[in-house]
């Protein structure tokens, strides 16, 4: 019952947002007093196709969810040269409340990595794009701001770890450990992935989370553990833009962190909105601090 309300209360919240906005700012919650980090600009054409760059290989796979009860689909990024002899760390991007696996291609993720790894700026990782809404009916359509189809989100945490992961580990050369699995996303998966990454200590130590939505969980539920979290998290990241009235969600998280001794980096992206322009930049930085 108590997740049943917590749904219904998610969805209506998604639902003002955009009746309200069309699915950009959301106005009238008040800031926490918060110390934003630097903003450096992406350099000029770091989202472009370069001719004299190696590229890596994209592929959609189906694993079998337990969680689920069917056979589910993600989108999945192999680095330049991926080589079944080597080891490779992992990173899980999560998409938006209207989107699904294929939702990501829409900012070149694997553009941006590819330009990275030219100038040996990021790790060399598998990227797993997943359908972050763990229901028999995964598509985006209809109502998706139904109790329902919110829950489904809130599902996918154990799709994930009972699932997908192992399925990834099984079938790519990975390392399995959290110290090389790292969780970021976008709107709905950027609450996702600070529930996911900060609730399971044990699984990732990297965590992301790009203008994270309503369904970001208090800062008290998401770091119960002051201690733990420091001691086991090693990457903790967060961008937003100014011009984006979910700030809220991630400035909550980023006092909370800072009067709390947590390591913590929160970016407000000048004039930004809730759209790709602000998710590619995150990509693009996130990428270059996980695994170090």
């Amino acid at each position: 019952m108590k997740r049943n309300y917590l749904s219904a209360l998610l969805a209506l919240s998604f639902a003002a947002l955009h009746a309200q906005t069309g699915g950009g700012m959301f106005g009238g919650i008040p800031q926490p007093e918060v110390t934003f980090d630097t903003y450096v600009a992406a350099p000029e054409g770091f989202d472009k196709e370069q001719a004299d760059v190696a590229k890596g290989r994209i592929e959609e796979v189906e694993y079998k969810s337990a969680t689920v009860g069917t056979t589910r689909k993600a989108t999945i990024y192999l680095p330049p040269h991926y080589d079944k002899s080597k080891k490779y760390p992992v990173l899980y991007l999560l998409h938006g409340i209207g989107g699904d696996h294929r939702e990501w291609m829409q900012g070149v993720p694997n553009i941006i990595m590819d330009n990275l790894y030219a100038r040996q700026q990021a790790v060399p990782m598998i990227i797993v794009m997943p359908n972050g809404r763990a229901l028999p009916d995964d598509r985006p359509e209809g109502n998706i701001y139904s109790p329902e189809k919110v829950q489904g989100f809130e599902r996918f945490e154990h799709d994930l770890i009972d699932d997908l992961i192992p399925f990834v580990e099984g079938r790519y050369s990975t390392y399995t450990d959290a110290a090389h699995r790292a969780v970021a996303g976008l709107s709905m998966g950027g609450g996702q992935s600070l529930n996911f990454g900060l609730g399971h200590l044990d699984t990732f130590a990297y965590v992301g989370g790009f203008s994270s939505a309503p369904n970001t969980r208090q800062p008290e539920q998401l770091i119960p553990d002051i201690d733990a979290a420091v001691k086991a998290n090693k990457l903790l990241w967060m961008v937003c833009g100014s011009r984006d009235g979910l700030m809220f969600n991630s400035s909550r998280l980023k006092a909370f962190c800072d009067k709390n001794g947590v390591p913590c980096t929160l970016i407000q992206y000048p004039e930004g909105q809730h759209d790709f322009v602000v998710w590619k930049y995150g990509l693009y930085n996130f990428a270059q601090l996980a695994f170090r």
